[in-house]
Order: C-alpha cells, then structure tokens, then sequence
C-alpha cells in the first residue's frame, strides 16, 4: 500500500474525528478505578461513539491473519498486557494497576486512533515512572515530526530518549499511517536510525505510539489471538497520537 497524502477536505474530517475521538477516550479514563470492569470501559466507549454517530473503528476489524474479528470498541491492556486486550466483564481493575486505553473512531468515513496509559487508584513509583517516560517519548517523537524530516527521524529520537531510562522498547509492533485504512503505509517504528525511511511530507497523517515495558522488549501473543503480553509478566505502558505532517511543526489531531 502506497503512502496515502490526504486532501484538505479529509484533513478537516480527520481533525473533527480527532477531537472527538479524544473526548471520548478522556471520559473513558475518567472511569478507571479499582472495582471497574474492563467491559464497563468498553460499554462507556462504544455508548459515547454511538451518540455522537459516528463508528468504533475497531469493532469487528479482522486484522490479516485473525481467526475472528475484534470483538469489542476498545483496547483495553493491563499491567504486563501492551496492546490489543479484549474487555472482559470478569476482569476487574485492581489497586495498583495501570491500564492502556487504545481506541480508534472512524468519523465520515476516515479514522484516527490514540493511546494512553492511566493509574488505577494508588500505583507504585516504578509504574509511575513507566506511564511517565512513555508518555515523554512520544511527545519526543512527535517533536520530531517536521516536515522534510524521514520516519527514522522520529523512530531514532524515541529510541534515543528512552535507552538511558533501561526500559524495553517494543519491536515487532509499531506505529503507522492512518486515514482512509485503520492501518497504512508507512510503519513507525520506535527505533531505528536516523535519516531513514519515507520522508514526511504535508498531508501525510500517522500515528506514533511508543510501547515501552518494565524489562524485556520482547512480547508474546496471548491464546486469544489479539492480546500482546511482556516475555517477562512485567508492566507495559503505551500512548498514541494521529498527527498531521505539514510545512513545519507536526500537528496534533486527537487532542479537544
């Protein structure tokens, strides 16, 4: 798949999108507390798309090689989950954890998707620290989102600011192009060297979102065939932004 430059007419879809998405993925978190189901939040989230008429972009989305579509509206990831948690109604939030909320939105036919990671109730300083750099890195990355740059740019100023913290940057899944597909050209890794890869140019919008674990960077596919664990059973933080490449500074499309 070809990288996909938008028009103004889908830039201004996709900036609606993103601000909508974000509302709702912040009333979301609001709801994170010890005794919440996983299910709840996803209950909230596809209650709230639903009302402002718009679609849950990865509600029955089959990815290539899924045996069955992803049966809910949002990710929901805990502790030494990274992404792509199915909500359960049997799993309940408990003192301590920290939960990734990954959730994507298709407004008029185009999608954005967005990422954070939130406490539930009182956690510890190492999980604090974790949601903390994770959250830096991709501002890092978004940082060096500038038009002319390449994809290697942002992939090594991520790696560059996360080594010294010791944390396990995740390999095998990556950020990406996003608009007209959940998921398009080009891939944006959150390592790598500089200098490298597609040149960001105007009119390209991409998701970064840095996934960095409490220890190894390697993962393991759950039974279920979507949830992505650490290796090692220790925590994974993740956060995600679309952003819009222009002339310049890179735009932020899902914030309110």
């Amino acid at each position: 798949m070809a990288i996909i430059i938008k028009t103004k007419e889908e830039i201004k879809i996709l900036r609606e999108g993103g601000k909508r998405l974000a509302t709702v993925l912040y009333k979301v978190k609001e709801m994170v507390k010890p005794g919440i189901s996983t299910k709840d939040l996803d209950d909230c989230a596809a209650k709230l798309i639903k009302e402002m008429g718009d679609e849950p972009a990865f509600l029955n989305y089959k990815p290539e090689g899924a045996d069955f579509a992803y049966p809910a509206s949002i990710c929901v990831s805990v502790n030494n989950e990274v992404v792509h948690g199915i909500p359960n109604r049997n799993k309940i939030l408990q003192e301590g954890d920290i939960v990734s909320l990954d959730l994507g939105l298709k407004h008029n036919g185009l999608f954005t998707d967005m990422a954070l990671t939130v406490p539930v109730g009182e956690i510890s300083k190492a999980s604090a620290k974790l949601i903390e750099v994770t959250e830096k890195a991709l501002d890092v990355g978004i940082n060096a989102a500038q038009g002319g740059y390449r994809i290697g740019d942002i992939s090594n100023s991520i790696e560059n600011f996360v080594r010294p913290h010791r944390y396990g940057i995740v390999e095998v899944l990556s950020g990406h192009g996003v608009g007209k597909h959940i998921h398009e050209d080009p891939y944006v890794p959150n390592f790598g060297k500089a200098n490298t890869g597609a040149k960001l140019v105007p009119g390209m919008v991409i998701a970064i979102e840095p996934m960095l674990n409490n220890g190894t960077k390697n993962v393991v596919l759950d039974k279920d065939g979507y949830t992505f664990r650490t290796a090692d059973g220790k925590k994974s933080a993740h956060f995600e932004h679309t952003i819009l490449i222009t002339e310049g500074e890179p735009e932020i499309l899902t914030k309110i």
